[in-house]
């Protein structure tokens, strides 16, 4: 058993028989930034972030910047030159007058679209002028696979004008947000294990991956991966998980919030191409931002290892 993972990891890893693959994979999770990781970070415009509000449920959220605004003074510590909105579901534990109430557990994902690049750290965040210092407790480099590639561009700041944000909030989806999510080729997911520990995932496939089966529930496959089960091993401690569908076209931000599980019927999972399991995601808040970005992105390239969607 590696010691990298928790028992609800290792629970997951053992029900998809895959424990040998997971403890190979588990050489992966280093506590430190890798000087060619440094670099990487150094180029990327988001970075997604998933933690637990106030009220104890989980988001997922993005901050963004000029390339330069995410760096490493050293290899356990990741500065971030930008805070959460006012608006954002985790601004008030991320970027209150005096950082909320100490540090924040986050997990957080940098992917580079246009490589089909990404690297996950985890650690403990707290407000540092007008950006973020995170003490990192893990950092891993992920797979491409099911990434898209896209190319950015960032809007000069008088074309990214905040007096034309807007905030949404209810506990339904809207028809618009439900056709958002149906034709989505990308989102992130955020989940916390039972001690608060925070991760933030990249999911992708092709459109249609995600199903819409209510205003209030979602479905999605869980496809073939690096065998960690970071995200299913948090779901099977803590059910709270957090979505974000970023606006890639528009800079507009859709984030979820409420409880996931994992669907282990091998019946209902083969009528799924590509699915090893199902997750299923019951919707309790909605947040739906405009304006929250000046990055404009361009259309996607699919991944060639996307299953076909029927």
């Amino acid at each position: 058993m590696d010691s990298s993972y928790h028992s609800g990891e290792t629970a997951v890893q053992d029900r998809a028989g895959l424990t040998r693959q997971a403890g190979s994979a588990g050489r992966a999770i280093k506590d430190s930034v890798p000087e060619v990781a440094m670099a990487f970070l150094a180029q990327q415009p988001m970075l997604v972030l998933g933690g637990t509000d106030g009220a104890g449920r989980v988001w997922a959220t993005q901050l963004t910047g000029e390339p330069g605004f995410l760096s490493t003074p050293d290899p356990r510590t990741l500065h971030v030159g930008s805070l959460p909105l006012p608006e954002d579901p985790l601004a008030g534990v991320l970027a209150g007058p005096d950082g909320g109430t100490g540090p924040a557990r986050i997990g957080a994902i940098a992917i580079e679209p246009a490589t089909r690049r990404r690297m996950r750290v985890n650690g403990r965040a707290v407000r540092d002028g007008q950006g973020l210092r995170i003490d990192l407790d893990q950092v891993i480099s992920n797979c491409p696979k099911y990434l898209q590639t896209r190319d950015y561009r960032l809007l000069p700041a008088h074309d990214h004008d905040a007096r034309t944000r807007s905030v949404t909030d209810s506990t339904a989806l809207s028809p618009a947000q439900q056709q958002a999510l149906r034709t989505a080729d990308t989102f992130f997911v955020a989940t916390a294990s039972d001690r608060g520990d925070a991760d933030a995932s990249h999911r992708g496939g092709n459109p249609g991956f995600v199903e819409v089966l209510s205003p209030t529930r979602l479905r999605w496959p869980d496809y073939l991966g690096n065998s960690m089960f970071l995200t299913l091993g948090n779901l099977e401690l803590n059910p709270a998980a957090g979505i974000l569908l970023p606006g890639w076209e528009t800079g507009g931000t859709l984030h979820l919030t409420g409880t996931a599980h994992t669907v282990w019927d091998a019946e209902e999972t083969a009528r799924v191409p590509g699915a090893q399991r199902l997750v299923e995601f019951e919707i309790e808040g909605v947040r739906e931002i405009t304006a929250a970005s000046p990055l404009r992105w361009s259309e996607p390239g699919y991944s060639r290892f996307n299953p076909p969607v029927v």
